[in-house]
């Protein structure tokens, strides 16, 4: 153990076990604040001693911290995370600028959650609220979904017509900030991941990809509101997530016609349904575009953003398909004082033909690590700019809704 003061080993319920918890200075405020003194620390030579104590019967979990200076000694925290899970001790990873490859590894291994370092506000607490929920049975199943309701959800589908544009991450912040904005009666939210093959909002959320979903997708005639809850999970207790299979399908495994049963479904028993779609246009795309309320169509300032966008549109035209439900959103939008790269995107709508409605700033490297971390930028990224752009396109959605509702 370390030279930091500890309480009696019958009262400890948790123990970080890092290299030197010094150097996690706000790991260890968390803790305090959280367990007070219930917890201890531990040294990686000390902990799989330790685990054979009596004392450590106690543990309910550890927060396994680690750095890029660790990264060269992961079979050691293979061996920690291994020895605690045999003994139903949660792991909870804490991880500053650790590749994402060394992360997958050790979650592989067997750890429950991961959390970055520095700590998101309340994320830790958060974290050790989930392990220890981890065995009832609500915390894994889908949510109990009611034949009764009968809402009718808004249906906001977002396509990315180039790669890289940004579209997962509009759908996971955007199903975010509406399923949270609302600080009186908020929204139910519900996203489907239809990308059958390259869907990532599982990754952008850190949840788990299940073969319940390919059951339900391969079989959608006899599904109903109970076989359609059992597919979804939860996400933080806010938002429900039909992930992508967990493997690559065929694009065309789905018809219109299960897309339409799914979406029906979805619509009846949420304020809001949220589609990321894979960047092909596909057989049931149609449908899709016909269910939607809105289709965010998202392209950058570049030659193949632009070319792409033509090719769509006018194949949406050849179909006599209702374009105007479409609206562009420019990805990584030219800065307010860049007159030179507004007049550039003003020059591109007008060539096409569009309207580019929405403007999104770029990020940064925030977008990318709280996507490697499975947060919305809520949590890892708040004061971001784009976080601030999604949560205005939000907020002006769920008004222009509730507008509709009433006026109805």
């Amino acid at each position: 153990m370390s030279t930091t003061p500890q309480p009696d080993t019958s009262l400890i319920v948790a123990c970080t076990v890092s290299r030197d918890v010094q150097n996690f200075d706000l790991l260890i405020e968390d803790m305090e604040h959280t367990l007070g003194e219930s917890w201890g620390d531990l040294e990686f030579v000390e902990a799989l001693a330790f685990f054979e104590q009596p004392e450590a019967r106690a543990l309910e979990f550890i927060a396994l911290a680690l750095d890029e200076a660790d990264e060269d000694n992961l079979p050691q925290m293979g061996e920690i995370i291994t020895a605690a899970t045999a003994r139903g001790i949660k792991v909870i990873l804490i991880a500053e600028d650790v590749t994402p490859a060394s992360l997958h590894s050790l979650l592989r291994q067997g750890a429950d959650e991961f959390v970055p370092y520095p700590l998101p506000e309340n994320e830790l607490r958060e974290a050790i609220a989930r392990v220890r929920a981890q065995d009832a049975p609500s915390a894994v199943d889908g949510p109990t979904l009611h034949a009764a309701n009968q809402k009718e959800g808004a249906v906001i589908v977002v396509q990315g017509l180039a790669g890289g544009t940004g579209a997962t991450t509009l759908v996971v912040n955007l199903a975010w900030e509406l399923a949270t904005g609302s600080k009186k009666e908020a929204p139910s939210v519900c996203i489907l991941d239809f990308d059958l093959q390259y869907g990532a909002v599982a990754t952008y959320l850190d949840l788990p990809r299940r073969e319940v979903v390919y059951d339900m997708l391969s079989d959608t005639e006899s599904m109903d509101d109970e076989i359609f809850g059992q597919s979804l999970l939860t996400y933080k207790d806010q938002m429900q997530v039909l992930t992508a299979p967990m493997e690559m399908l065929p694009l065309d495994i789905i018809t219109s016609d299960d897309v339409n049963r799914v979406l029906s479904m979805a619509r009846r028993h949420f304020d809001y349904v949220v589609i990321d779609m894979p960047s092909t246009l596909v057989n049931w795309s149609e449908a899709v575009l016909s269910a939607a309320h809105v289709y965010f169509a998202t392209v950058e300032l570049d030659m193949r953003s632009a070319q792409n966008t033509l090719r769509f549109k006018r194949a949406l035209q050849s179909e006599d398909l209702p374009i105007e439900k479409l609206r562009y959103v420019m990805n990584r939008a030219p800065k307010f004082t860049d007159l030179s790269g507004k007049s550039r995107v003003k020059r591109m709508g007008e060539s096409l033909g569009i309207s580019i409605d929405v403007h999104l700033p770029d990020g940064g490297k925030p977008i990318t690590h709280g996507a490697d971390h499975g947060l919305p930028l809520a949590a890892s990224a708040a004061k971001n700019p784009l976080r601030r752009e999604i949560a205005k396109l939000a907020a002006s959605i769920h008004a222009l809704n509730t507008n509709d509702v009433k006026a109805a």
